[in-house]
């Protein structure tokens, strides 16, 4: 994101359960069964039976792996990223990222992810299919860790935190995207942007290399230039189809320091476009659930509606 000039206030919190604690970074992980696809998901969250996971990729000392849960007549429940807490420790630094061999563009869709410069500052990035989800416009998980932030509003996102892409548009749309620049349109139609969001004023740095362009909330805490406040933010963002601008991500930008130390569960708005580019069910909340069982933490979508 770029330097947005608008006043912070309290974001909304639809709801907060704490849960007993525990200590975010123990090593080890357990697995349990149940669920389809990699035999994950136990007796709590996601509901086992009818969660499906998609491929594992390997961060820091652990495993991340998006998951699909849809209930038993096909309607979606879930889209979600669950965190190994292990993988929120041993993670590389810039300097690791600047030498590492794993630079090469297909890097991004194995297991290692790829190193490379994104907002200016580098990143490790991976590209993860979800499951699908027939009602969903959601098509796959770009990851990033920035282990020094990255530029934008007035350098309040220059701590430790990863960006958690929900993507709607096919790799390939977003793998060809090349920035910082300008965006291959000009203005966006109000109605396409969510409530209470706003464009990055610095027109030249506002598509950003295989993501396009992001747009904040107003009342993100952090914004302008106080990083001591960020810790868990939506950005949602607009890739150009055919010069169009299309709502094209939901994107969870979440603290390292943040997930480490997080229990319970945390609910969240999901502000909404008047307008939108799909005609499936969209998201109307988004949560962040500890799940000591698994030892755990998972980023997730839900409370789909029909648009």
């Amino acid at each position: 994101m770029d330097d947005t000039n608008i006043t912070p206030n309290r974001r909304t919190v639809l709801r907060s359960v704490v849960a007993g604690s525990t200590v975010a970074g123990l090593a080890g992980t357990v697995s349990a069964t149940g669920a389809t696809g990699n035999g994950r998901g136990g007796k709590g969250f996601p509901p086992d039976g009818i969660t499906e996971y998609g491929d594992a990729v390997s961060v820091g000392d652990g495993d991340v792996r998006p998951f699909t849960t849809e209930t038993p007549s096909g309607n979606p429940k879930y889209h979600g990223v669950e965190f190994d807490r292990d993988a929120l420790e041993g993670l590389p630094t810039a300097d690791d990222l600047r030498d590492a061999d794993n630079t090469a563009e297909a890097d991004k869709y194995g297991s290692d992810g790829q190193a490379l410069k994104v907002h200016f500052e580098w990143s490790l990035e991976y590209f993860v299919p979800f499951p699908d989800a027939e009602h969903t416009p959601f098509t796959f998980l770009g990851l990033n860790w920035n282990p020094e932030g990255h530029p934008g509003a007035g350098g309040a996102w220059r701590v430790p935190h990863f960006d958690i892409h929900f993507n709607m548009l096919d790799t390939g749309t977003i793998d060809a995207i090349t920035g910082p620049q300008a965006p291959p349109y000009d203005d966006i139609p109000e109605e396409r942007i969510p409530e209470g969001y706003s464009r990055g004023p610095v027109v030249g740095e506002r598509y950003i290399t295989d993501m396009g362009e992001h747009t904040a909330p107003n009342d993100a805490p952090e914004i302008p230039g106080n990083p001591d406040a960020f810790t868990n933010t939506l950005i949602q963002g607009f890739v150009g189809v055919d010069g169009d601008p299309r709502l094209a991500f939901v994107e969870p930008m979440i603290t390292r320091e943040y997930l480490r130390e997080f229990d319970g569960r945390e609910a969240f708005d999901v502000p909404q476009p008047e307008t939108y580019p799909h005609d499936d069910r969209h998201p109307t909340a988004y949560s962040v659930r500890d799940v000591p069982a698994d030892d755990t933490v998972a980023v997730v979508l839900e409370e789909f509606d029909d648009v």
